[in-house]
């Protein structure tokens, strides 16, 4: 009878020998139990728990729905709390783990080989983030690229211009689409090729 009170009590020890964190950058929105709703960024993850860049932060113990971009709806329950976020648990079956795993291995492989065709749809983490954005008026302000993909991009900033305006990152026409928490997302005017993607909009 030991055993199963034994294993119930390490279940972090537990899952840090089951499932290794993968380093991924996926973003999405979540819920905290008092209904509010946030955009967040996964930085890690495992099938049983995952940590996550947020401006909403709840206390440890408290229940969040998260729905992320790959992955659809988890939930858990805050562990602890980390800058500017919080890691937490995936409550999940036996079967969801597995197939959260598969996720994962799919998503790490296709960040170590770079693959042009599985990005096609995805959003990146430009190796150079830091880029110059020219509004329509031709002032020119430092920006940071949170994603990207070959039809938009999610970019944190101090200040955001107007909605529908014009805008020019690095090389790329856009179009200022919505707001977020500490920046706004822009559409380019026209898809980008993946090859030349990050030189263009990263260009000075």
């Amino acid at each position: 009878m030991a055993l199963p009170n034994k294993k119930q009590s390490l279940p972090a020890a537990e899952e840090r020998r089951r499932f290794q964190r993968v380093k991924v950058h996926l973003l999405g929105r979540y819920m905290l139990p008092d209904r509010r709703e946030f955009p967040c960024q996964v930085i890690n993850m495992s099938p049983g728990g995952l940590a996550l860049l947020a401006p909403g932060i709840g206390n440890v113990g408290d229940r969040v729905i998260a729905y992320l971009d790959h992955i659809g709806r988890v939930e858990g329950k805050i562990t602890r709390i980390i800058d500017n976020g919080f890691a937490m648990t995936i409550g999940a079956t036996a079967r969801k783990r597995d197939k959260l795993a598969a996720q994962l291995t799919w998503l790490a492989n296709r960040d170590i080989l770079n693959l042009p065709e599985d990005r096609r749809h995805d959003r990146i983490i430009p190796r150079n983030p830091i880029a110059v954005l020219t509004l329509e008026d031709g002032t020119k302000m430092t920006c940071r690229i949170i994603d990207m993909s070959l039809s938009g991009a999610a970019i944190a900033a101090e200040s955001k211009p107007p909605l529908k305006s014009l805008v020019m990152l690095g090389r790329v026409q856009a179009r200022v689409v919505r707001n977020l928490e500490g920046g706004f997302a822009i559409e380019f005017m026209h898809a980008q090729l993946a090859e030349t993607l990050e030189e263009s909009v990263t260009a000075r």
